[in-house]
């Protein structure tokens, strides 16, 4: 009975110790960066990785009183593209410690 106690802590020990270090991936991510184009680079989004839009660039030469729907569109596919990365780099930061564990809803 006491040898599943010692068996038990120890797995605590080691679920604490994963938690601490997906806390720190967790921080980490939020000071990555990644960068969303459209346009061939005409539109840039910049984000970090908690999703958040950091900055938005948009080349002169796209901007067309003319045609604010294409800008807009650029907008928004430069926006997906950043947020779609972002997906991307959480799922390799947090991946390492995911794997062998199915846990669903996790991520």
């Amino acid at each position: 009975m006491m040898r599943g106690m010692g068996n038990m802590q120890k797995m605590m020990k080691q679920m604490q110790k994963m938690q601490k270090e997906m806390q720190k991936a967790q921080e980490e991510l939020a000071q990555k960066t990644v960068e969303g184009t459209a346009g061939g680079g005409m539109v840039t989004v910049v984000a970090n990785g908690h999703k958040e839009i950091l900055e938005i660039k948009i080349k002169e030469e796209v901007v067309d009183p003319e045609d604010i729907e294409m800008l807009q569109d650029l907008v928004l596919a430069a926006t997906n593209d950043a947020l779609k990365k972002v997906d991307n780099l959480t799922a390799e930061t947090m991946g390492q410690f995911t794997k062998g564990l199915n846990i669903p809803g996790l991520f």
